[in-house]
């Protein structure tokens, strides 16, 4: 499903949420054949020598024009600032002066960093560049987002870490933005990547890499995984079904292959 948000009849999470009467039992069937396909693929590769470090693959290591570079400064810090904006979304906070209000927020959270200092240093007129871009971002999603019931769990900045092939391979994933829990009766458990940039095939596999490494955490598949670009206002969503996280795991494995041969 893709759709633009411009004027959404609901808040974004209640888009992505669904209609509660309609969500599918709780999966807990697929995540064990995941992972035993996963396990089995990884010994034909490596079989059982254990490496002196482990290959540590993350989502941006499923974007195809990945390059293990490190995004420009200014790029890094949006990106943080709107992540900001998104936890002060979750919490009710006003955002009437975005930039100043997720700059003040990441200050308290990490106190200073090279990053922040970065930021600090900058002249005035990239600092009002910086200013206006994180507040359009900002306002792109505060438009669209809508009131967060406390009733829906909602956490941000979610990490995870899995660690397969007797430790030589480990996943780390961070999730901008989950809803829902792995406890109920029916699948409620939905992930948001939010990202300053047009979505594109890259998104795509990221946010199954998302549903992926949830589901062999938690050993329960997810609702829904989804993007939304605050450059566009556009949000992709997908249901998570085995064929979604099968797909996930050959996109995962070939990045491993791409890799070189392990140990």
């Amino acid at each position: 499903m893709t759709s633009l948000l411009d004027t959404p009849p609901l808040g974004l999470l209640d888009s992505l949420r669904g209609d509660p009467s309609r969500r599918p039992a709780r999966d807990l069937a697929t995540a064990p054949g995941l992972r035993a396909h996963l396990e089995d693929e990884l010994f034909a590769l490596w079989g059982d020598v254990v490496a002196d470090a482990p290959l540590v693959i993350r989502a941006s290591s499923l974007r195809s024009t990945y390059t293990g570079d490190v995004a420009p400064p200014l790029a890094q810090a949006r990106g943080v600032l709107v992540n900001q904006a998104l936890r002060l979304l979750c919490v009710g906070a006003d955002l009437e002066r975005p930039f100043e209000s997720a700059l003040n927020a990441w200050r308290c959270e990490v106190g200073s960093n090279d990053l922040v200092d970065f930021v600090d240093g900058l002249d005035a007129d990239e600092r009002a560049r910086l200013a206006s871009a994180v507040d359009a971002h900002a306002r792109t999603l505060s438009g669209v987002f809508g009131p967060v019931g406390g009733r829906w769990l909602p956490r941000t900045g979610v990490r995870a870490s899995q660690r397969l092939a007797g430790g030589n391979l480990v996943l780390r994933d961070v999730v901008d933005l989950m809803v829902g829990s792995t406890a109920t009766p029916h699948a409620s458990v939905v992930l948001l990547d939010v990202t300053t940039a047009p979505l594109d095939e890259n998104i795509e596999r990221v946010t199954r890499f998302h549903a992926l490494v949830q589901t062999l955490r938690t050993s329960t598949t997810p609702l829904r995984t989804s993007a939304f670009s605050t450059a566009t206002g556009e949000l992709w969503s997908r249901d998570v079904d085995a064929a979604l996280l099968h797909r996930g795991l050959e996109e995962l494995l070939d990045v491993v292959r791409a890799a070189g041969v392990r140990p």
